[in-house]
């Protein structure tokens, strides 16, 4: 492998229903970043059937270029079908580097389509750098189980690959005026790549709104002291149009879902108001929420960590200052409501 012959930074854009995933939008966002450090293009990779609207996507939101393979095969999403065409183009493209979203879909997709063009893929990311020295990306990820971070190069195979997690990377507001190219390619799916057949799409609906898509977010730790609790903090994310959301020392001890986590080894958070109730603040947990708009924190533990990061804190104990707020929100809306 001559990687001289590998050239630019390229965005997978995951799609369902024809809708471009929110991750995707932030890579080319980052990709943006990393194609001007390297003096390069950055390239989005669309895939799906009647994709017009998606490529103009891509080209709002900072890619220069588009590279398409519609077919009807891959309207909705299978393994196979998207491992074949998302390896052909990168085996016509020759690109530097790939990234794609650390979603069910990119986790599924992203080491099918590495081990077929035999490189390396660090997945889960939550940076992404370029080593001015030689060029390599750097890829930062958490291991051991959020204790530390690692960073990773691939410098010896091109492409170098990456899946990046939701939320950790900022897209860029969509700029109206941008031009770009759309390539497609006429790629030519062989029909034993088709070895399931979807007979029928059934969504679920989720009882509680994403912790990644919300605007406000109610968070409880170790502090709240039992999942009867999360009550509370229910009542308050209710009267503010939010959601809750916790530590991993909730989800561990069978507090609250897996999909409420924020931290290293949770979802990673920008929400308007970020409320943290008897959180310490670990810097697995902070990772996850310090890019929040508005940070509050109530913790009984003046030294706690998590006030170094707070705009408000409140020292005192949650359960005495929570049906406090609780009442005062809900005489304040009542009283929005009659004027």
């Amino acid at each position: 492998m001559n990687i001289k012959d590998y050239k630019g930074v390229y965005v997978y854009i995951q799609q369902v229903d024809n809708r471009v995933t929110n991750v995707s939008l932030e890579l080319l966002g980052r990709g943006k970043g990393i194609a001007a450090d390297l003096g390069t293009s950055l390239t989005a990779i669309v895939l799906g059937h009647d994709v017009d609207d998606m490529c103009k996507k891509a080209i709002l939101y900072g890619a220069d270029q588009v590279v398409a393979v519609d077919h009807e095969m891959l309207k909705v999403y299978m393994t196979e079908p998207y491992t074949y065409a998302l390896t052909s183009v990168i085996q016509h493209k020759k690109p530097e580097i790939v990234l794609l979203g650390a979603t069910a879909i990119g986790r599924d997709l992203a080491p099918r389509v590495a081990a077929r063009i035999h490189t390396g893929l660090t997945a889960d990311c939550t940076g992404l750098d370029i080593d001015t020295e030689t060029g390599n990306l750097l890829m930062t990820r958490p291991a051991f189980g959020g204790n530390i971070m690692a960073t990773i190069i691939c410098p010896e195979y091109r492409p170098q690959m990456a899946t990046v997690r939701p939320g950790v990377m900022q897209k860029l507001a969509p700029n109206p005026g941008a031009a770009g190219e759309t390539e497609k390619l006429d790629i030519e799916i062989p029909a034993e790549c088709k070895n399931v057949e979807i007979l029928e799409v059934v969504k679920s609906r989720p009882q509680k709104m994403n912790v990644q898509e919300a605007k406000i977010l109610i968070s409880g730790g170790r502090g709240v002291c039992g999942p009867e609790n999360f009550v509370q903090l229910e009542k308050i994310a209710d009267l503010l149009g939010g959601t809750i959301s916790s530590s991993r020392a909730c989800v561990d001890a069978c507090w609250v879902q897996k999909d409420r986590q924020v931290g290293q080894t949770g979802s990673t958070v920008r929400p308007k108001l970020y409320m943290a109730c008897g959180i310490s603040g670990a810097i697995q947990h902070l990772a996850g929420m310090e890019e929040s708009e508005f940070i509050v924190a109530i913790n009984k533990d003046e030294s706690a960590p998590i006030f170094g990061v707070a705009d408000v804190g409140v020292v005192g104990d949650v359960h005495l200052i929570l049906p406090l707020l609780e009442k005062a929100l809900a005489a304040a809306l009542e009283e929005k409501a009659n004027t």
